[in-house]
């Protein structure tokens, strides 16, 4: 139970205040134990950070994956589209999702190649299940200009980054700026 709490505790604290700003005496304060009793489940600042990434990220795959099917019953456009709202209500209430916007745009220097390790295989699956959804999608409601599904995921996740980009250097105003003027020219360029 402390251990899971402890995660959970230190992964909000990196969220909030970065690798760098996160405080180990802090995070154990929060949990309710003492600073060198995180060496009990940990090896130092660097493992708990590297761990609560991991967890993020896996918790994160299986969030994503939920929304897919809970809009599966709207249309792909609504689907996709739809997605951009429920991220920026995720982004402000999801620890997990704070978390790995945080890292993703600010690594911490010496932990940069790890991070990346990590980030990049999350990506490779992202891809794979929208590839995936667009395929089975297409199927059904055959729309798609083009049956290159993995080249359509690859765009709809340039898409995502960059909105993302937008969001976490300038806040939500010019994210939902940049989504209004990038959504209707890339959903002509995927549909027939």
């Amino acid at each position: 139970m402390k251990a899971t709490l402890l995660l959970q505790t230190a992964l909000r604290h990196f969220a909030q205040h970065g690798y760098e700003g996160a405080s180990l005496q802090e995070i154990a304060q929060d949990v309710g134990i003492k600073k060198p009793s995180i060496y009990a489940h940990y090896r130092g600042k660097d493992e708990l950070f590297l761990t609560a990434m991991t967890y993020a990220l896996e918790t994160q795959k299986t969030h994503l994956a939920t929304y897919f099917i809970s809009t599966r019953h709207l249309s792909l456009e609504q689907s996709l589209k739809g997605f951009f709202d429920w991220f920026l209500e995720e982004s402000t209430e999801n620890d997990q999702l704070k978390f790995i916007l945080r890292i993703a745009y600010f690594p911490p220097v010496k932990l940069e190649r790890e991070v990346t390790g990590l980030i990049n295989p999350f990506f490779d699956t992202m891809q794979r299940h929208l590839t995936r959804l667009l395929r089975e999608r297409d199927r059904t409601e055959q729309i798609l200009y083009s049956d290159d599904y993995q080249s359509a995921a690859l765009a709809y996740l340039t898409v995502t980054e960059g909105t993302m980009t937008e969001f976490v250097y300038n806040g939500v105003a010019a994210y939902e700026r940049r989504f209004t003027a990038i959504w209707p020219i890339f959903w002509r360029g995927l549909v027939r």
